[in-house]
């Protein structure tokens, strides 16, 4: 049952839930929930259809524009809807909110890759029939969407009629209400070609400043004794209508291709037509089949089995298939905080690729993880133009929020200032070395973008009393904004400008041609690197002899504590309810902050330190934010807090699955996804990736009988067994290794079980 989601309501609000957590998607193309005949007319749906990065701009309004703040934002569109499919018997038209339901079950089949609603149904005069619907979005063609629907008459039905649209006429949700959300601009899509060929439906559409171009060809077949067919195209749509009659099965299928000028170039409907031609004549079955054998490869190294709690089993693999549908596998494209499953953020691309996400893909598929940083490559260029325009004059800064590269952060306190970005972009490629020895790639592309964001630091930061400093910025807390020497974004400087020095060497020595020509294209020099590393070993990182931590900032440990215990609970998340200014003045956190650097940079600090740190912040940590809870269920198995780590893993493991941040209808929470995934790995299972190689210190949780996982690293796929009396590795693929487990040198020879307590 763990491989299987299944729902049954039927009202509105979990029918918008729902939505998200039924969509189906492949990284490029993604379909929310939505059934195919629609709801009843006073019921709300956010009918969506997205391509990722696929996008217009918008411009930005400001009460007070003041120098270099972004002038336009890009937001992901909504674009042609394809599942429309009405079905008439004997004239009726079906609808679950009219007549009896005898039974309505949905399913997402994590395992086989599709979606499917099984329903009983008896209509106002009486005709009672079983309808079997199933869709996927093809993991093997990525521009595939396909609908399969199987009518069963019960009663005596002479003619069923199904009515196929695709539609161009679509718009964007928006909620006013809600920061989180977009509040306008909803319709950003013109439709400039309708028509039909050869019974393809065929809807291009065009965004209004992007000039972005989108198809949609569409080809349906009925499997039916008897039937007419019969269509009609509008401004805007296509509709096809196919009568049968006679004996069953009424059977339709639907297959939808979508392409855009950003994959596919020009010609985006001819394109999509070749496409389409190409698979019109496979069945549906065998689409199922190509769907089953992509997740057999992808769960045999991803997959993570848990006995002992059904419960967070299901919520393990349910977010680790949201993930694979999400994540973009191309360059063009990244994860977005909701993935390909809703309109939340906007579609941009932030940190939680980098910190919560990339770290899934690095150690189970690689090629994935490449591909992030690749497109993180991408837009270096455009890294480079912001630092400028925010006064320094070298360096790379990335955009706090951004598709193709700009900064689309309106609100600069937790946006812009938020420089840690560029932080967290450099930790992952060297996350990818260490895990890779891409030695290729760290000369094509790691170096340049270490080289650049090691520039932005020293510009940025300055040395005062012989350490180095760096003032007004964001750390990963947005409740406090605009401050001196946040320990995160120290420490994760830090640790960008010493590798990028380290990188510079090992480049020299590995390839000083390589390194001659890149020195000679960025203008660099020995004396610049010289000052990296003089500014990464002077950093400077607050700590508190009183209290034996690190303060988060230079003047975070001197306001007033926030009173958490007596906040209403109607008053969260604090950032609805209050504004900016009055959660500034206080000690008060909406996630994770130095706690967070205590987990990527455990090196930094001694235990005690990072202990009475995580003891003292937890304390005023609301975790407003879904990226918190992972977080402290991680650092709370590395202190011993085995009960604290598994209530905090619990927060994060269905999130989603039970609504619990109320959200989950604009989007899933891609990130505390991955935070699950880490909370396991790097959490009970101890997992640290480092220079000097793999570390594991299993603990498993109370609830739990046995944990098995599998990590690829450096050519290798290493199997982790962990029960009541031992761990168990085996070195599945590859040759032999060295690892540290519970602090103790390991060597697993390649093929040969090696159990330890």
């Amino acid at each position: 049952m763990t491989w299987k989601i299944t729902k049954f309501e039927l009202d509105n609000p979990n029918l918008l839930v729902n939505e998200s957590l039924l969509s189906l998607g492949n990284g490029y193309l993604g379909v929310r929930g939505n059934f195919e005949e629609g709801y009843k007319e006073d019921y709300k749906s956010i009918r969506g259809t997205y391509i990722n990065a696929f996008h217009d701009e918008t411009e930005i309004t400001y009460g007070e524009k003041l120098y270099g703040f972004p002038e336009t934002q890009q937001k992901i569109l909504n674009v042609i809807d394809a599942q429309t499919v009405q079905i008439y018997l004997d004239g009726e038209l079906f609808s679950l909110f009219e007549g009896e339901v005898l039974f309505c079950e949905r399913n997402l089949h994590m395992d086989k890759g599709f979606a499917e609603r099984i329903v009983h149904w008896i209509s106002p005069q009486g005709k009672e029939v079983k309808i079997y619907f199933r869709r996927l979005v093809s993991f093997v063609t990525r521009e595939l969407f396909a609908l399969d629907i199987e009518v069963e008459a019960i009663s005596p039905i002479s003619h069923v009629k199904f009515v196929s649209t695709v539609n161009g006429d679509v718009s964007n949700f928006v909620d006013k209400e809600d920061p989180r959300l977009a509040s306008g601009h909803a319709k950003r899509l013109h439709v400039t070609e309708v028509r039909q060929e050869n019974r393809f439906s065929i809807v291009k559409d065009t965004t209004y400043v992007t000039n972005l171009e989108v198809a949609c060809v569409s080809c349906s077949a009925i499997e039916s004794g008897s039937h007419t067919y019969d269509s009609k195209a509008t401004d805007s749509s296509v509709e096809e209508t196919y009568v049968c009659e006679g004996e069953e099965p009424f059977r339709f299928t639907k297959l939808n291709v979508y392409t855009d000028t950003m994959r596919h170039g020009s010609n985006v409907a001819e394109k999509a037509v070749n496409i389409l031609a190409s698979l019109q004549n496979k069945p549906f079955e065998e689409l199922l089949a190509e769907q089953k054998t992509y997740l057999d490869a992808y769960w045999e190294v991803a997959d993570i089995a848990i006995d002992g709690d059904v419960r967070v089993q299901e919520g393990i693999r349910f977010n680790l298939y949201q993930l694979l549908q999400s994540v973009g596998k191309d360059p063009a494209s990244n994860i977005s905080a909701k993935g390909l499953s809703g309109e939340g953020y906007e579609g941009h691309y932030f940190w939680d690729t980098e910190i919560y996400i990339f770290p899934v893909f690095l150690m189970t598929n690689p090629e994935i993880a490449k591909n992030l940083l690749l497109h993180r490559y991408s837009i270096l260029d455009s890294a480079r133009q912001r630092a400028k325009e925010m006064g320094h004059s070298q360096g790379a800064l990335f955009p706090w929020r951004t598709i193709t590269g700009s900064e689309n952060s309106a609100f600069f306190p937790a946006g812009t200032a938020q420089y840690h970005i560029s932080a967290d972009i450099a930790y992952s490629y060297i996350q990818y070395y260490l895990a890779t020895k891409d030695e290729e790639f760290m000369k094509d592309y790691m170096a340049e973008v270490l080289f650049e964001t090691a520039r932005l630091w020293a510009d940025a930061g300055h040395m005062q009393n012989g350490r180095f400093r760096i003032d007004s910025v964001t750390g990963p807390d947005e409740y406090t904004c605009i401050v001196n020497n946040n320990y995160y974004t120290n420490a994760m400087a830090k640790h960008n400008l010493l590798w990028a020095a380290k990188v510079y060497e090992l480049l020299k020595a590995v390839d000083s041609d390589r390194l001659h020509h890149l020195a000679s294209q960025l203008g660099l020099t020995e004396t610049e690197v010289g000052i990296w590393q003089s500014a990464g070993v002077n950093m400077y990182l607050p700590y508190d002899e009183t209290l034996g931590i690190n303060a988060q900032d230079d003047s975070f440990l001197q306001k007033a504590r926030w009173d958490l215990k007596n906040t209403p609970s109607e008053k969260y998340p604090l950032l609805l309810n209050y504004h900016p200014l009055t959660l500034y003045r206080y000690q008060v956190l909406k996630q994770a902050d130095t706690v967070l650097a205590h987990f990527l940079l455990e090196d930094e600090q001694d235990f005690e330190t990072i202990k009475n740190s995580y003891d003292y912040y937890e304390q005023i940590t609301t975790h407003d934010s879904s990226l918190s809870s992972c977080v402290h269920s991680i650092m709370a198995s590395k202190l011993g807090y085995q009960e604290k780590a598994y209530d905090y893993f619990n927060e994060t493991a269905r999130l989603d699955l039970e609504n619990t941040h109320k959200n989950t209808k604009d989007g899933l929470h891609m990130a505390n996804m991955g935070g699950t995934w880490l909370g396991i790995v790097y959490g009970f299972a101890g997992l640290r990736l480092k220079e000097n190689g793999l570390s594991l210190a299993p603990a498993l949780p109370v609830e739990w009988n046995s944990l098995e996982f599998r990590l690829r690293y450096q050519g290798r796929l290493l199997k982790v067994h962990k029960d009541r009396e031992a761990t168990t590795y085996i070195v599945l693929e590859g040759e032999g290794l060295n690892i540290t487990h519970n602090g103790e040198t390991l060597y697993l020879k390649s093929g040969s079980k090696v159990s330890v307590k």
